[in-house]
């Protein structure tokens, strides 16, 4: 797998003489966020040497190189998924990549069930920790030399970021949540007895991505910042059935104020 990495990161190198230092992956109805980025160039995953290819709805699989908030960036315009039937060396390979390439910063997105009564469909809430519940461990095996064996987590939500995140927030008037974001496997949306478990573990927003990503990310020393999209709504009493397509609609919904945040977090950084 490693060799696959440095080979992936090295025909990349070989095609672009841009040199980012920060990441976003665009989850679920935010693969819009690409509309706000000046777009300098665009590489297919199916192009790219053992990338793997996005099957989801919403998820246009394509790499791109860009600049936001002045900065220079590289954007995953789709992620993949456990449940897709990726391993997680293969849900994580294009965060190992992104390391290779000199990513310092990582942006991540994502919908989510929401399961706070305060929370609404549409909120923005920022990630303060996560509980992962997947069935895999993303650093099960061989440990890669990017970290140590045993990683601390006690911080990996980036502390600075995240109040940067509620600084910006503040001046452009735009209310947002924080919480904690559970990762599970699905691709099932939650029952309601499954929402109210994960709420009384400590969640506060339920998904199908981004902990694996944020897992290597963090091991591999990447400053990691995340933010989840309501789009539905896991409080007893509240709860009705929900569709992809909805989730993609609520998520879309929001994509111009959470995009216009992001790209002040990338230039200020």
């Amino acid at each position: 797998m490693f060799a696959k990495i440095q080979e992936t990161a090295a025909w990349i190198k070989n095609h672009t003489e841009l040199r980012p230092t920060t990441a976003i992956i665009l989850g679920t109805g935010l693969g819009r966020l690409s509309e706000d980025i000046e777009v300098l160039e665009t590489y297919n995953y199916a192009d790219i040497p053992n990338f793997p290819i996005s099957t989801v709805e919403g998820h246009s699989g394509r790499l791109i190189f860009g600049r936001l908030g002045g900065k220079d960036v590289i954007a995953m315009q789709g992620r993949f998924h456990f449940y897709e039937g990726y391993n997680m060396k293969e849900v994580t390979f294009p965060v190992r990549v992104m390391y290779e390439l000199g990513i310092k910063t990582l942006f991540v997105s994502n919908a989510a069930g929401g399961m706070d009564p305060n929370f609404s469909i549409g909120d923005i809430m920022f990630i303060r920790d996560h509980i992962n519940l997947f069935p895999e461990h993303p650093l099960r095996g061989k440990n890669f030399p990017t970290g140590p064996r045993f990683p601390d987590m006690s911080e990996a939500y980036d502390h600075q970021l995240l109040a940067l995140a509620h600084e910006i927030a503040r001046e452009k008037n735009v209310k947002v949540q924080e919480g904690v974001y559970v990762g599970v496997s699905g691709p099932t949306f939650e029952t309601p007895a499954e929402y109210k478990m994960y709420h009384i573990l400590g969640g506060d927003a339920v998904g199908m991505s981004t902990v694996p990503e944020v897992i290597v990310a963090h091991h591999c020393g990447i400053k990691v910042f995340g933010v989840s999209v309501i789009t539905d709504i896991g409080v007893e009493g509240k709860i009705v059935e929900v569709s992809h397509e909805e989730v993609q609609k609520a998520a879309d919904a929001v994509q111009p104020v959470l995009a216009d945040i992001i790209a002040e977090m990338i230039h200020r950084l």
